[in-house]
């Protein structure tokens, strides 16, 4: 496995594990993006405002998914970090009976709940159907989509980052290929989105298991690994539930804008659907540079390279928010004619709202570059409860947003919800990273044991 986040230069080892992770994200967004674009241009904007009523609701419980499936491998990259293979086997193992039970749970819930839940978010009745077909079927490849992450986040958490976007553009082509055929060729509509999608992860998924048995031996675990261990299934599911309900805490603040965006109609829908799904590719860098963090902060922490860390946060926080500072500014000077790649010229009103939603949003990016960085080091470190907060943060923010400022000012406060979060978020987790700051540079250079005290702040 490469040994790069842990020798040499910080920030290049940093951007260099990045970008393969970076790439991966953008052929993760194809995923749901090819369906949003297919789905609008050759179904319509009312088959395109169902897909983006369910985002919110998806992320409640993939989100969890994937940010559980990001904390069990930090275990592991501390394991292999400190030279523990035997640890790395061990805690592959148990991560894996974890997974394989909360995928049991979260199907079961997340499908017999998708239509209530729907109803009430208040969903346009001339949405419902689509939107609950199109969720439907993600929520049942829900383990499938579990699987995948945990696999990826695993071959990342021993330095590799490389092969999971090989198989994510293997799959992120095949979904594309798999939305004409079902939603143009044969006339699947929703439905054939959600088949895509889900189908393109599950090659994902079978690609990751084969690449694991094949090439990776310290992820290859023994009859005997696969037994299950109390103390190490504690040991991640510290760490891997607060990261996943710190997702669906986020995601729950999403929902209750949605219900907000759903009273405003179909157009406000699709607007912000629309630009969402720009956003979300543009910050996909930070996001990228973020989830570094965590596998460079607990690789370093289980070597003791104190000093490295420090290094790598300052870095790495430099980097991102320059970035967060060009891109905005190419959004804003491009985006009539990012909006219409979804809807055509044909909605000129859904136009505007949605450049409306960049000039709110984008010029906020620097906030989000922080929290990224900031809030990956400290759980790459094993903390929890201080991100978990900054998470409730984000909750009450959305919440204000959606319940107050919605129904008052209608489109243009619900651009401000991102940005108030992420200013709230950033707020709670100050006080734990400047503490996290002081304990690491006391024991900078040291070379022993060090606790990361996390009180409740």
């Amino acid at each position: 496995m490469d040994n790069s986040l842990i020798k040499g230069s910080p920030i290049k080892g940093i951007i260099f594990f990045s970008i393969p992770l970076f790439l991966g994200n953008i052929f993760q967004q194809i995923y749901t993006m090819s369906d949003t674009l297919i789905v609008g241009r050759a179904v319509g904007v009312n088959a395109l405002a169902a897909v983006g009523a369910t985002g919110g609701l998806s992320f409640l419980i993939i989100g969890f998914a994937q940010g559980m499936t990001t904390g069990l491998s930090i275990v592991t990259a501390q394991d292999y970090g400190n030279g523990n293979l035997r640890g790395v086997k061990q805690s592959f193992a148990n991560s894996i009976w974890i997974c394989a039970g909360m995928s049991i749970i979260l199907t079961v819930i997340s499908v017999s709940l998708a239509r209530p839940l729907l109803q009430i978010m208040q969903t346009p009745a001339v949405l419902l159907n689509g939107a609950e077909t199109f969720i439907s079927i993600l929520f049942a490849g829900v383990t499938v989509t579990m699987f995948f992450n945990l696999f990826s986040n695993m071959l990342r958490a021993l330095g590799n980052s490389r092969t999971p976007l090989i198989f994510l553009i293997i799959a992120a082509v095949l979904n594309v290929v798999l939305d004409v055929v079902l939603i143009i060729g044969l006339h699947l509509g929703i439905a054939g989105a959600g088949i895509a999608t889900v189908v393109a992860q599950l090659v994902s998924c079978i690609m990751c298991i084969w690449y694991i048995k094949r090439r990776i031996p310290e992820l290859d675990v023994s009859r005997e690994d696969m037994k299950m261990d109390r103390d190490i299934i504690k040991q991640e599911l510290k760490i891997g539930l607060p990261m996943g309900f710190q997702a669906s805490i986020i995601a729950i603040g999403s929902i209750i804008l949605q219900v907000s965006l759903n009273e405003l109609g179909p157009q406000s829908i699709a607007a912000y659907t629309a630009a969402g799904k720009v956003d979300q590719l543009a910050t996909q860098p930070m996001v990228s540079l973020g989830i570094t963090m965590a596998t460079f902060t607990a690789q370093n922490f289980g070597a003791k390279n104190y000093d490295r860390i420090l290094v790598g946060i300052r870095q790495c926080l430099t980097v991102t928010v320059i970035y967060s500072v060009i891109i905005a500014a190419v959004i804003i000077l491009n985006s009539h004619a990012l909006v219409n790649l979804f809807i055509g010229n044909s909605e000129p009103h859904v136009t505007q709202l949605a450049q409306t939603y960049f000039w709110v949003v984008s010029t906020s990016y620097f906030l989000l570059s922080i929290l990224f960085v900031v809030r990956y080091a400290l759980q790459g470190l094993g903390q929890s409860f201080a991100p978990t907060m900054a998470g409730v943060a984000e909750l009450i923010s959305r919440i204000f947003i959606g319940a107050v400022m919605v129904p008052m000012f209608g489109f243009i406060s619900a651009c401000f919800a991102s940005p108030l979060a992420w200013l709230a978020s950033n707020a709670v987790l100050i006080v734990s990273f400047l503490r996290t700051i002081r304990n690491l540079r006391g024991a900078s250079g040291l070379k022993r044991e060090i606790p990361i005290p996390e009180k409740k702040d």
